[in-house]
């Protein structure tokens, strides 16, 4: 298996274009390829997916033990022929000064030698001690090349690679010019997603054709080829039989879902019956929700007219469904949608507003503490405990009248009001903060057993009879994408 790790010397390098585009030559030529993100990040890994054919997983120091990254790689890329790393900002960047959570020591614990790339606009023979540094700065630490991006035409190329050579003796696999047809469209909150982007496909081809005419791909996958196998590879667990569905809407607005959370919930006894809360007009005979993240506010017109699916949706949260809402769900469910000068009307269990701000209101890694009175005590897990997360997001929920209920105290972060997190409204609980099912919190099947016992006691029948006795309505068919 040859395996690396694309890095940078800092963010906004093209790390997430080379990845995309590599990722795709090899697959497109036959090749088996699996991805993985550092951190914390859902609209990269959908790019990667995308590319690659394959689901992209997370490796996060922040929620993960070192057994369970190398575990997770070691299992995931078992029948894999490339596998690719994306770090985020550049190679020695982390939150701590020593560097324990760095793309460096993530690169180390995985035993992956490093591919780096170099945004050389502006430079030509500076780029050698650039890149001398980072070859010198920690020497555990396995460079095999560079690739060099937005290079100005041929002769800053040649510039680039006389001084690499001569002071440095790096490998140089490739160069990319400066082509604005390559960029990934951004705003707000990163990348945009897949999903939102007009040809997609052709998008990918078209990084994929400049990555395969500029980069020695081959040249590459033989110098990575000698990466140690990782193990021991974990043995899975042996899945639950379905006995309670969970809707999940996934589309435009809401994206925002680990597949290893998907797996986990699938694993606990969960089938996932997906839909789009932009089209499908009736809520699916579901015992639960799980609504994710994504972008609500740019979706929020089709949102508010597909009225029939949030009076479903209201109708069945009122009624006892068990629901768990992330950042964007949390903002579907609110009584309004506010960004700039327009305001939305959207399910309104959530008594409240959420309203966009121009700076982010909560981003970061989280630390919660779980409150007396959290409800998903079926399942494993104990009041009091410390749950780690993240967050991202420029809404915040206010006009929230009385006393609010919360399922968290925040430790470290933003969450709600800068000292608690999620709501709770009957069975609903609906937060800022991301989870995500790891051995330090598995929320997915303590939150696949509640759903179950909410169904044991009947309460699920009186939710999907609130939502019949309003009426037939009719369901696009809509799966993953």
């Amino acid at each position: 298996m040859a395996r690396f790790y694309i890095s940078a010397a800092h963010k906004s390098s093209g790390k997430t274009t080379l990845a995309i585009g590599l990722a795709a030559t090899f697959a497109k030529s036959g090749v088996r390829v699996q991805t993985f993100k550092k951190g914390p990040d859902y609209i990269d890994p959908m790019w990667l997916a995308r590319a690659s054919g394959r689901p992209c997983f997370n490796l996060d120091f922040h929620t993960q033990s070192h057994d369970e990254i190398r575990g997770s790689l070691a299992r995931r890329a078992l029948d894999a022929d490339v596998v690719i790393i994306e770090g985020n900002k550049g190679l020695y960047d982390g939150l701590d000064v020593e560097g324990t959570d760095s793309n460096a020591a993530l690169a180390n614990l995985l035993e992956t030698p490093v591919v780096l790339v170099i945004d050389a606009e502006g430079m030509t023979r500076g780029v050698a001690p650039l890149v001398q540094g980072y070859l010198a700065f920690d020497d555990s630490v396995s460079i095999a090349g560079v690739i060099l991006n937005r290079v100005g035409g041929a002769r800053h190329e040649a510039k680039l690679i006389a001084a690499l050579e001569r002071y440095t003796g790096v490998t140089v696999f490739g160069a990319l010019g400066r082509d604005a047809t390559l960029d990934v469209p951004e705003r707000h909150l990163g990348l945009t997603t897949p999903g939102e982007t007009q040809a997609l496909d052709e998008k990918i081809a078209t990084i994929a054709a400049s990555v395969a005419e500029g980069v020695d791909v081959q040249a590459l996958r033989q110098a990575v080829s000698a990466a140690p196998s990782i193990g021991p590879m974990p043995t899975p667990g042996k899945a639950a039989v379905a006995d309670v569905a969970i809707g999940i809407p996934r589309d435009a607005a809401f994206g925002f879902y680990y597949p290893d959370d998907l797996e986990a919930l699938e694993a606990a006894g969960a089938e996932l019956v997906f839909f789009d809360a932009l089209r499908d007009r009736a809520l699916p005979k579901v015992d639960g929700l799980f609504l994710g993240g994504g972008f609500p506010e740019t979706q929020m017109a089709a949102l508010e007219a597909n009225a029939s699916l949030r009076a479903d949706i209201k109708a069945a949260l009122e009624a006892g469904m068990p629901a768990y809402a992330e950042c964007g769900g949390l903002m579907y469910l609110c009584r309004r949608l506010v960004w700039g000068d327009e305001a939305r009307d959207m399910v309104g269990v959530v008594p409240g507003d959420a309203v966009m701000h121009p700076r982010p209101q909560g981003r970061g890694f989280v630390r919660l503490r779980e409150r007396e009175g959290f409800p998903w005590q079926a399942g494993g897990g104990s009041h009091g405990g410390e749950v780690a997360a993240h967050e991202f997001h420029y809404a915040a929920l206010e006009n929230l009248p009385g006393d609010p209920v919360f399922a968290y105290d925040v430790l470290r972060g933003a969450g709600v009001d800068g000292e608690h997190d999620g709501v709770l409204i009957g069975n609903l609980l609906a937060s800022f903060c991301h989870l995500r099912d790891t051995d330090a919190g598995r929320w997915a099947a303590r939150f696949v057993a509640f759903v179950r016992a909410n169904k044991a006691s009947g309460r699920a029948d009186d939710a999907k009879a609130e939502i019949a006795a309003r009426g037939p309505a009719t369901t696009s068919k809509f799966g993953s994408n």
